[in-house]
């Protein structure tokens, strides 16, 4: 069964989302493959590619609801359709820039310090449109390991399908695959210099985009992008 997922991106246009299409190999948007080469000092193609495949997987994108299948009853017109509405009544908001940094061992842009409103505006849409989802699937449980978990990202994780919400949401724009210790300060130096021309811009959180997941395991794209306000 496709997925479906409410993301932050910039908008299409922006020098971002193409700097990150080249980094990742895929446009989120046309989904076509881009060809690169390795762009870290001392690994090879072949290599970057594999520290690279699951990010690239899941496109250039920041969670605010995280991927869901569909509720019984529900189609995913009426899924575009509610967040058309929902867009309609939001006000656009800056972000602080962006900057490479790291969550465990993968690597992400992040906002240079955090932002109440982007945390609100995550949290509302876990709310407001969890009438969407479907139940997780006892094997999409155990996939989040919850043993590892602590006891308020647990219950967040069966009531709201996703342990990172609420105070523990932490927004990040993921650029790899968890990194071995070895390639860390490579990684760190590659993307700073890649990245560094697109991130003295602040950006403005004026549209949201619904995201799909054809079937498990398929690259995620861009369905829509609704502006807001």
């Amino acid at each position: 069964m496709p997925r479906y997922a409410i993301f932050y991106a910039p908008l299409q246009k922006d020098p971002l989302n193409k700097a990150a299409a080249h980094w990742l190999g895929r446009d989120v948007f046309s989904g076509e493959s881009l060809e690169r080469p390795s762009m870290v000092e001392g690994i090879e193609r072949e290599e970057f590619d594999a520290l690279t495949a699951s990010a690239r997987r899941y496109g250039f994108h920041g969670t605010l609801k995280a991927p869901f299948e569909l509720a019984e009853g529900h189609i995913v017109e009426d899924l575009e359709e509610a967040l058309e509405s929902y867009c309609k009544s939001l006000t656009p908001f800056m972000l602080p820039t962006f900057e490479v940094g790291q969550l465990g061992a993968f690597f992400a842009l992040r906002p240079s310090e955090p932002s109440e409103a982007l945390k609100q505006l995550a949290s509302n849409l876990v709310r407001d449109f969890d009438s969407f989802r479907a139940p997780l699937s006892e094997a999409d449980i155990a996939r989040r390991n919850p043993e590892r978990l602590t006891e308020r990202q647990r219950e967040n994780l069966l009531t709201w399908a996703y342990p990172y919400i609420f105070d523990d949401f932490r927004f990040h724009m993921t650029l790899t695959n968890p990194i071995p210790d070895h390639l860390t300060e490579p990684f760190k130096l590659a993307l700073q210099r890649y990245f560094e021309p697109c991130l003295s811009q602040a950006r403005e959180v004026s549209a949201l985009s619904l995201y799909q997941e054809e079937e498990r395991g398929a690259p995620f794209l861009v369905r829509a992008q609704f502006p807001i306000g």
